[in-house]
């Protein structure tokens, strides 16, 4: 057996550690509940009692030398590894944070202005059909709308295509709602038009709806004022002017003082003092009858606004495409308009 302890006691001070693997290894090996030291106590018990005392005195040294290696090297290992990563005691370095988009941002900002009075959100389909799009909105069959040139249409139905406005939501609401009904309608929109600085193929709305006994415009010029100013400054003018929608009757554009020169008059607003950021009117009784709401006891108004139109108003994008084309350096800017 000392033959036995000799070399063993040769190999553990000769081993070589340079990783936990190897660590681990050398552990099993010789520290283990069946490695070489553990065998070498169970033999002891075989050898005569002349020799048990010198023999055991140098098994216990084989012992504490391999656990003295192994200790040492644990330590030593140990060491290294937060030498790599640093000091583990010291608090992480700040991950980068993403940033919403500027549309989203506009979006969900619009939506708590109008839930304080009220509206609530729905949504509905982006593919349609042609009832909802224009035909259960007072769209005559001659509408420009309704050509190629205008609209996306589905080549194998011609019935079916991209909504052009979410007013097809209201459609669907009138249908299955009974009123009161103020509700909120914000969703992706697209239209046949070519690619620039001020238009887009693609783009988002948010339209509103309110249907009741006795609204009138006044309400509707009211509800638009406070989003007006709730989304801009307390300052913000409002303006009217007439104009015509299919499915609202009276029709009106709005336009609230330019939020670059504060009505002073510049470039952006072309020197008027103003900027349009959306349409509304009235609920044409036509709209309300087809939808089976009685248009002698109701009435209702309706608005609608491109968000992209908003966000360019509220952060002075001067640019539609930007919104597009996922530029990292664009969208880190509005890192902390959460």
């Amino acid at each position: 057996m000392q033959e036995q302890i000799d070399l063993y006691g040769e190999q553990i001070e000769n081993s070589k550690i340079n990783t936990q693997e190897e660590l681990e290894e050398f552990r099993i090996r010789y520290l283990g509940k069946k490695g070489i030291i553990t065998r070498l106590f169970e033999d002891f018990r075989l050898i005569s009692n002349e020799e048990k005392k010198k023999t055991g005195s140098q098994l216990n040294l084989l012992k504490n030398k391999a656990n003295e290696k192994y200790l040492f090297f644990k330590e030593k290992l140990s060491h290294a590894f937060q030498q790599s990563f640093g000091d583990l005691t010291l608090p992480p370095d700040a991950i980068p944070l993403g940033s919403r988009h500027p549309v989203s941002l506009i979006k969900k900002e619009v939506i708590s202005i109008f839930s304080k009075i009220g509206f609530t959100v729905a949504e509905g389909p982006e593919i349609e059909d042609d009832w909802h799009v224009f035909s259960g909105l007072n769209f005559p069959l001659e509408h420009p709308a309704r050509d190629m040139q205008d609209t996306f249409f589905i080549e194998k139905d011609p019935d079916i295509l991209l909504r052009t406005h979410t007013s097809s939501v209201q459609v669907r609401i009138m249908e299955t709602m009974k009123p009161p009904i103020r509700k909120i309608f914000p969703g992706r929109v697209f239209r046949n038009e070519a690619i620039s600085a001020r238009a887009h193929c693609i783009f988002h709305q948010i339209e509103g709806l309110y249907i009741d006994t006795n609204v009138s415009f006044a309400d509707l010029k009211q509800t638009l004022l406070f989003f007006a100013r709730e989304m801009f400054t307390e300052k913000t003018q409002l303006r009217l002017r007439p104009s015509f929608f299919p499915f609202t009757e009276p029709s009106a554009e709005v336009d609230v003082s330019c939020t670059i020169c504060g009505g002073s008059g510049c470039n952006v607003c072309k020197y008027t003092g103003f900027l349009e950021i959306l349409g509304c009117g009235m609920v044409d009784p036509n709209v309300l009858e087809s939808s089976s709401i009685d248009s002698q006891k109701y009435t209702g108004f309706a608005f609608g606004m491109g968000l992209e139109r908003i966000a360019m108003l509220k952060y002075h994008v001067n640019d539609l495409r930007y919104y597009f084309e996922n530029d990292v350096r664009f969208l880190s800017q509005f890192r902390s308009s959460y």
